[in-house]
Order: structure tokens, then C-alpha cells, then sequence
């Protein structure tokens, strides 16, 4: 178990795209945290990354990674669908765990892996680093100062166009559903859709349906649902990947003002009440999940408790599930 009298040693199983400039960097970068060592399937694209990101060690299996004495903790960084498999493995050698998101293919596998990680009393992360993220930081800021007053509606609409990608018709683990729990969806809106609970609490009720407008692969590409949070406030919101262009706009709606911002484009956050106008523009850090990383050593520390747990990530799971029809959401 992981110790303050040295760094949280990580070990990474995967060393995909995401690994590149989000999450490697972050655990490498964040004070208190080494990235010790990087797993994958195939030998010379571990050892490539590890050599261009100065990780000291590589693993072919999980099996060997897990038994490394000197790992503390495991970040999850491959396709969902294999999330459940490794993340029981990490609970049962008595690691901390970190999962990318979404968490796992549906809500069910996510409860899995809760139960795993309380049963042997190890926390378990998610990296729905917006949580962490000082732009959305001010957003929750202006909303616990009740700067627009009682919150009536939430809107999030978010569109672009297909992808090259998609257009070439070569399948792609993101909009295969046996492997990504559906489609760009599933993906992405689950960042918005958790961020939204971060910002507002729970949503009590949700709804939704999808459609395959253009028929590029198995997955929906268009989503429109509606939803209630314990607090009254209403919600909506359509994802579309077959648009003419790119726009990602959530308005916050209240009593006494509103608030704008984008979820996953780089756009300033606006304030708007009958007194004042306001745009900030906060850039991102870089590496983006440096927050999301220094937050959890604070944790291990007994600092503020994470904004993302395992137990927050299963209620958006949740929500992506009832939205999307499906059993149990």
C-alpha cells in the first residue's frame, strides 16, 4: 500500500494516444507521483514509449505488473471494455486504482468494480479530470455563490461533422459498441454529463433516444435526452456527429442569470445577470490531467477528498445508461 515517505509509484496497463500528452505526463509531472512502469501487449510500442517518456520499466502482461512490489498504484488506460477485467485484477493485488473514462461499458460493470475496490478497502479514481479542472472550478464557484440565483435548466448541445475517420469506413474501437459501450456518445458526452453532476448534484430522472443518421458504423450518432436533478432544475441535451459543424455550448439558465461555457472546446466562461457581464478566458493546463493527478496524491494524503471516485463515476454511468435506454439505467 502506498506510503508518504516516497512518491505513488504508478503502473500503467496501456500506452495508447490518451497516455501521450494527458495522462502519462500528468502522472510523471504531478509532485508526489513517478510513473514507474508501462504495460502492453505489444513489446515494441511499450518499450518506445517508455524510452521517449523515460519510464524505467515495461511489462508484457498484467500479471507481472501487478506483482512489481514497488508499484503502488494502477492507471487503467485502454478501451472500455476490457476496464471491468483489469480493474478486478488491480482490486485483487491490492492496488490503488485510476480508470480512464468511461468507465466501463455500462453502469453494471461499473458497480463491479466498486464493490471490488470497497471490498478490500482501496480507493479507485476515474479520470473525469474536469472535475479538477480550474476553468469548470469557476464555474462551481459562481454557482455555489449563487451569482445567477436558483438553477431553472441546464442545456448542452454539442455537434460536428463525421470524421475522416468514419467517412473511410475502416472500423474504429470508438464507435464500435462491444468495445466502447456505444459510440462518440458514449465517449464524449459522458465527460459533460458528469461534469454537469460535479456542478449541480444528482440527476434524479433521465431519458433519451438515439438514431443512425448516417450509417458509417454500428454505433448511434445522434442523441437527444432530457433529465431532472434533485434540486428541481431541468435539463437537455443533443449530440450530433453528422452536423455541418463543430459547436459545443452548455447555458446554465437561473433565477437571476446565466451562465455559458463549453465542455470539450477550448471557449472562454461567461457570466451574465442583469448587473454584470462577465468572460473569462482560463486555459487549460498542460498536461491536462495534472489536477486530476495532484488531487489524488492530496487524497492519499488525507487532503480533500477526489472529486472523482469510482462511486461518482457509477452514478454518470448510470445516466448514460437511462439515456440511452438501457436496462437498469
Amino acid at each position: 500500500m502506498y506510503s508518504t515517505t516516497h512518491p505513488l509509484r504508478w503502473g500503467m496497463i496501456g500506452c495508447g494516444a490518451v497516455t501521450e500528452k494527458k495522462s502519462g505526463p500528468a502522472l510523471q509531472q504531478a509532485p508526489g507521483s513517478q510513473l514507474l512502469a508501462v504495460m502492453g501487449r505489444n513489446a515494441g510500442k511499450a518499450q518506445d514509449y517508455a524510452q521517449r517518456h523515460g519510464v524505467p520499466r515495461v511489462y508484457m502482461d498484467v500479471d507481472s505488473l501487478l506483482r512489481d512490489p514497488e508499484i503502488d498504484a494502477i492507471y487503467i488506460a485502454t478501451p472500455p471494455d476490457s476496464h471491468v477485467r483489469y480493474a478486478l485484477q488491480v482490486a485483487a493485488a491490492g492496488k490503488i486504482g485510476c480508470v480512464e473514462k468511461p468507465m466501463a461499458l455500462n453502469a453494471q460493470e461499473c458497480e463491479r468494480m466498486v464493490v471490488a475496490f470497497e471490498q478490500h478497502n482501496l480507493p479507485l479514481f476515474v479520470a473525469y479530470y474536469r472535475r479538477s479542472l480550474p476553468r469548470f472550478l469557476q464555474v462551481k464557484e459562481w454557482l455555489d455563490e449563487n451569482r445567477i440565483g436558483t438553477v431553472r435548466h441546464v442545456q448542452w448541445n454539442y455537434y460536428r461533422p463525421p470524421g475522416e475517420k468514419d467517412l473511410s469506413g475502416v472500423p474504429h474501437w470508438r464507435t464500435q459498441p462491444q468495445i466502447a459501450g456505444g459510440g462518440y456518445f458514449m465517449d464524449l458526452a459522458c465527460h459533460g454529463l458528469d461534469l454537469l453532476l460535479f456542478l449541480l448534484g444528482d440527476i434524479t430522472r433521465a431519458s433519451g433516444f438515439s438514431s443512425h443518421q448516417q450509417r458509417l458504423y454500428p454505433a448511434e450518432d445522434a442523441v437527444t435526452a432530457c433529465w431532472q436533478f434533485a434540486s428541481g432544475a431541468t435539463g437537455g441535451g443533443f449530440w450530433n456527429f453528422a452536423a455541418h459543424q463543430r459547436v459545443d455550448e452548455v447555458t446554465i439558465v437561473g433565477s437571476a442569470g446565466e451562465i455559458r461555457f463549453a465542455v470539450l472546446l477550448e471557449q472562454p466562461v461567461r457570466l451574465e445577470t442583469a448587473r454584470q457581464q462577465l468572460t473569462l478566458s482560463i486555459p487549460h493546463p498542460d498536461p491536462i490531467q495534472l489536477p486530476h493527478v495532484v488531487n489524488i496524491v492530496q487524497h492519499l494524503n488525507g487532503a480533500n477528498p477526489h472529486p472523482s471516485t469510482g462511486r461518482s463515476a457509477l452514478r454518470t454511468a448510470a445516466i448514460m445508461d437511462a439515456i440511452l435506454g438501457r436496462q437498469g439505467g
